[in-house]
């Protein structure tokens, strides 16, 4: 699997990528993560990325150039197995189900947006899609970027060592009821509080009934938008 980000702030992706699964992945030899400074294809000397909106209008905009130049110069044959992904507040929502789609592709290109956009050619003839995390505006594209690694890296297959880690989990699709169910570890009690017996009891088909219907009750309880007209 490889990522490329193009952004106007590679250093921001120094600690991101330096840590946890992602960073055994690169380790490995797993995920293949390369960070592109879009001000490496300006060519005046302020090596200028953005400029003001035709017609008027708060903020700047990143220019096609650059990023043409970019994305062009990295991926110069797009083909199946490559997707070109913008980051944008306006584009489809990322979610479990699209981490699976990425998670086959053989590789990402990431354009991280800044100011208050970028030009719409970019979106139009660059880009496969435009991908939102959610349905609010960040300062900028790399926070978006950072997520969409760690979250396809982890399905990517060999990274996380065992394969059930990432199906038993939130948002699997494996089930209707979207929650992963409660956990708990030692100790058995905390403060009075104890941990339900069924799960220091040893038997597996016990504990497996109770975790579904714990997964059925909290997602029910905290995120009733997931599972439609499931009655409690």
């Amino acid at each position: 699997m490889k990522f490329d980000i193009v952004t106007i702030f590679p250093d921001f992706f120094a600690s991101p990528l330096a840590h946890g699964v992602v960073a055994r992945a690169r380790n490995r030899g797993l995920v293949n993560i390369q960070v592109h400074d879009l001000r490496n294809w300006t060519y005046d000397r302020h090596r200028t990325v953005d400029d003001r909106p035709f017609g008027g209008g708060e903020g700047m905009l990143l220019k096609p150039e650059p990023l043409f130049a970019a994305v062009e110069a990295i991926a110069p044959e797009r083909g199946p197995g490559t997707r070109v992904v913008l980051l944008s507040a306006q584009g489809r929502r990322f979610d479990q189900n699209v981490a699976r789609e990425y998670a086959a592709i053989e590789r990402i290109v990431l354009i991280c947006g800044r100011y208050e956009g970028v030009d719409e050619r970019v979106a139009e003839h660059l880009a496969d899609e435009e991908l939102s995390v959610g349905d609010f505006v960040l300062s900028g594209g790399e926070l978006a970027a950072a997520m969409v690694v760690d979250v396809v890296s982890r399905l990517t297959p060999g990274v996380l060592g065992n394969e059930d880690s990432s199906r038993n989990e939130s948002f699997s699709g494996e089930d209707e009821f979207v929650l992963d169910c409660p956990q708990y570890t030692r100790p058995a009690e905390f403060r009075g509080w104890r941990v339900p017996e069924v799960l220091l009891g040893g038997n597996h088909e016990e504990i497996k009934r109770w975790r579904r219907a714990a997964a059925r009750e909290k997602t029910l309880r905290l995120r009733p938008d997931l599972v439609g007209d499931i009655q409690s």
